[in-house]
């Protein structure tokens, strides 16, 4: 890791988010070293997770399977940027390090977690009373978190279903126009029978 050196007593300006992040990894170790866990080489970086920006994903951690080097990949989402929220969600990203991926956030997941003090649901587990603290620490230890915080749009809102008529005997399906909607459904041409309504209808 090629971070800044910190002081171990003031804050310091770190430039890049990769420096703060790596830095922020150092300053875990020992957190995950009292409770019985060696943190293995990572590589951190802020990007969006592999779902996409909008799936509202904070951080995502690939096995050392998936990285040509052998080295677990760690995203912190663009759309973080308070420094302990960011050293929260490195730290559940660790956790996945640890376990090199191998039991998402199962039985494995939730051990490790507990010991590190993180609480709630373990798909979004987080720092507890405790644990919390420490972050704050060394947020303040590590200078402001060198990133303006990314606002991703949400999804847009889904659309009714178009209006279709289907007929319930063949299973024939043809699309009607708004305009003569107030027809009625059709007749299906093979069948004989009065097709029925489905999609977003209006008189």
């Amino acid at each position: 890791m090629t971070a800044e050196k910190l002081s171990t007593t003031s804050t310091t300006t770190i430039s890049t988010r990769e420096a703060w992040l790596e830095a922020g990894v150092r300053e875990l170790l020992p957190v995950f070293a009292k409770a019985g866990h060696d943190l293995p080489p990572c590589r951190v970086s802020c990007g969006f997770a592999s779902t996409g920006a909008r799936s509202g994903t904070i951080g995502q951690c690939w096995s050392t399977k998936a990285s040509e080097d052998g080295i677990n990949q760690i995203f912190i989402s663009p759309a973080l940027s308070d420094a302990v929220e960011v050293l929260d969600s490195l730290a559940h990203e660790l956790i996945h390090a640890v376990d090199n991926c191998k039991h998402k956030h199962g039985k494995e997941f939730k051990k490790i977690a507990a010991s590190l003090g993180m609480v709630g649901p373990m798909r979004s587990a987080g720092a507890g009373p405790a644990l919390k603290e420490k972050l704050k620490l060394m947020a303040t230890k590590l200078g402001p978190y060198p990133h303006a915080r990314l606002s991703v749009p949400k999804k847009a809102a889904t659309r009714p279903p178009r209006p279709r008529a289907k007929c319930m005997t063949c299973g024939f399906i043809v699309p009607m126009l708004k305009q003569f909607l107030h027809y009625g459904p059709p007749i299906c041409p093979q069948d004989r029978v009065e097709m029925e309504a489905i999609g977003e209808w209006e008189g």
